[in-house]
């Protein structure tokens, strides 16, 4: 997962990039499943909350040698010679339950022990009918999540603006997002209404071990 931070007069460089990347990472060597995605403040999911100076790429690679050599290809450097900074996450699949795009990127997991820091992906696609019931349910979760205990970082990602979000945020550890995700009182009811109303389309929640974080978003690293 990489998040590349630029000046506000590269923006429309950014956003060239973003237009012209997809189709550049099909020939990609390795690359099993990637998304350029548009980044924001994830404290309400509306336009309001977009971040134009920062974009994000993740990617599922057959193996770790095909990541590193597109760290050092092309596409990679046009985003680096217009960057102001970059976090660059290297991370390995825990869990994942749900579909992205129809698809599993992180395949199944099997649960292995792991005492290191931990990355919370959620995404999910919202029914255009559940718009506004999914927004005024969001600002008491963003909230809570910015308060919980042993998290590092937390960042909105989107393939859009609007009905394609979600939520890319860094642990201290497992016992950090367990302790959110099911004691905290606005994310058990935000689970409670999701399972009641049917808000998404799709949905995916997926946890990975950060094995390697180098680099800085918003000036903060999270190693």
């Amino acid at each position: 997962m990489n998040v590349w931070g630029v000046s506000s007069r590269r923006v429309p460089s950014a956003l060239l990039r973003m237009a012209g990347g997809r189709f550049r990472l099909h020939s990609v060597a390795g690359l099993r499943f990637a998304k350029l995605l548009g980044t924001g403040s994830g404290r309400t999911f509306t336009r309001r909350d977009a971040d134009l100076r920062h974009w994000a790429l993740l990617a599922c690679w057959e193996t770790p040698a095909d990541a590193d050599a597109f760290a050092g290809g092309a596409l990679h450097r046009s985003w680096d010679a217009i960057a102001t900074e970059l976090l660059a996450l290297r991370l390995r699949p825990l869990s994942s339950r749900g579909r992205w795009s129809n698809r599993e990127p992180f395949g199944t997991p099997a649960p292995v022990p792991w005492g290191g820091p931990v990355v919370a992906l959620t995404r999910a696609r919202i029914r255009p009918t559940q718009w506004g019931r999914f927004w005024t349910s969001v600002p008491p979760v963003s909230t809570d999540l910015r308060q919980a205990a042993g998290l590092r970082l937390a960042i909105g990602i989107g393939e859009a603006p609007v009905g394609l979000q979600g939520t890319l945020s860094v642990w201290d550890s497992a016992a950090a997002v367990a302790e959110f995700a099911y004691r905290r009182a606005a994310h058990r009811e935000a689970i409670r209404r999701t399972a009641a109303t049917g808000w998404y389309a799709e949905e995916l929640f997926a946890r990975f071990a950060l094995l390697r974080a180098t680099g800085t978003v918003h000036g903060q690293s999270v190693g």
